[in-house]
C-alpha cells in the first residue's frame, strides 16, 4: 500500500509537466480509455456481469469521479502539484462530514478537530491576503467530489460486483473527458511527444488499474484503518518527489500548512476503520 501512495504522489508530478503540453480533457481521455481496455483485457467476462443494477450505479459513480479528475487537474493546471496534493487530502477530512450531511452519521469529536486543523492548514496554504487563488478553488471542489463519491460508493457498493462497478467507472470517466475534449478543443490532441505518454501510460496502468487491484488485495489482509493512514501519505510523497525533481520548492508557509493538514487527516482517521478505506477507491 505504501508503494500505491507512491505512485499516487508521483502522478501528481507527472501530470503536472504533462498537462502543460496536452490539453488536460485529452490527457484523461486516454488515461482512463487505456486503464479502462487494462481492466476488460485482464478479465474479459467482466462485459457479460454489466447489469442494470449496477449501470444505474457505476455510471452516477463515474460522472462524481470524472468531475473530480477534473477537477483537479485543472487545479494542477493553475498551481503546483504539492498545494493540490494537499487540497486533494481533505476528502479526508470532508468524507465524514458530508456523510453526517447526507445519511445523518454520526460524528465524533476527532472529525470536528480534524475540520478546524484542515481549515487553519488550508488557511496558510491557500489564503494570499484575503484572496484564493482560482487554483486552489478548484482543489477544493475536487476534494468534495472526491469525497462525495466515497460517501455514494459506500451507499451504493455493499454486495455488488466491484470489478464490474470499477469498469463502468472508468468506462464512464473516459467518454465524460473524451466529450469534453472534443467539445472544448474540437478535435482529439494525441500525446505530443514521449514525455507525455509516459506520463499518460503511468497514471493509467500504475496509478489506476495496478493500484486498484493491490489496493484490492491489500484491504483483504490489513485492517482498513491502517490501508486509509497509508494512502493518506499519497499528498506527503507528492510534495516530496516534487521538490526532489526540482519542479518546485516548499515555503515555509506551505510545508507548515501542509503538515497540519496531513495532521488532520490522521486524526479523523485514526485508529477508526473509516469510510475512506472500507471501499477500493482510485486516486491520482
Amino acid at each position: 500500500m505504501l508503494s500505491v501512495a507512491v505512485v499516487w504522489g508521483a502522478a501528481f508530478v507527472l501530470m503536472k509537466p504533462a498537462i502543460e503540453q496536452q490539453p488536460f480533457y485529452d490527457f484523461l481521455a486516454t488515461r482512463f480509455t487505456v486503464a479502462t481496455l487494462i481492466m476488460i483485457l485482464v478479465r474479459p467476462k467482466v462485459l457479460a456481469e454489466i447489469n442494470w443494477d449496477l449501470l444505474k450505479r457505476g455510471i452516477p459513480l463515474g460522472v462524481l469521479l470524472a468531475l473530480g479528475y477534473i477537477t483537479q487537474t485543472i487545479a494542477l493546471e493553475l498551481t503546483t502539484a504539492a498545494i493540490t496534493g494537499f487540497l486533494t487530502g481533505l476528502y479526508v477530512v470532508l468524507t465524514p462530514v458530508l456523510g453526517f450531511f447526507i445519511f445523518k452519521k454520526k460524528l465524533d469529536v476527532r472529525v470536528f478537530i480534524g475540520v478546524v486543523l484542515a481549515t487553519f492548514g488550508l488557511a496558510l496554504l491557500s489564503l494570499n491576503g484575503l484572496s484564493i487563488e482560482p487554483g486552489q478553488l478548484w482543489g477544493i471542489a475536487c476534494a468534495l467530489l472526491f469525497a462525495a463519491h466515497i460517501v455514494a460508493l459506500g451507499a451504493w457498493s455493499p454486495g455488488k460486483n466491484v470489478y464490474v462497478l470499477t469498469v463502468l467507472q472508468l468506462g464512464t470517466m473516459a467518454v465524460i473527458n473524451w466529450i469534453g475534449a472534443l467539445v472544448n478543443d474540437g478535435s482529439y490532441q494525441s500525446p505530443p511527444n514521449w514525455d507525455v505518454w509516459f506520463a499518460v501510460l503511468f497514471t493509467a496502468v500504475f496509478a489506476t488499474a495496478v493500484a486498484f487491484f493491490v489496493q484490492t488485495w491489500a484491504q483483504s489482509l490489513m485492517d482498513a484503518s491502517r490501508v486509509a493512514i497509508i494512502l493518506t501519505t499519497e499528498i506527503v510523497w507528492a510534495a516530496v518527489i516534487a521538490v526532489a525533481v526540482g519542479q518546485e520548492v516548499l515555503s515555509l508557509r506551505t510545508l507548515l500548512g501542509g503538515l497540519i493538514m496531513l495532521a488532520a487527516m490522521f486524526i479523523v482517521e485514526w485508529p477508526r476503520p473509516g469510510l475512506l478505506a472500507q471501499v477500493p477507491r482510485l486516486e491520482s
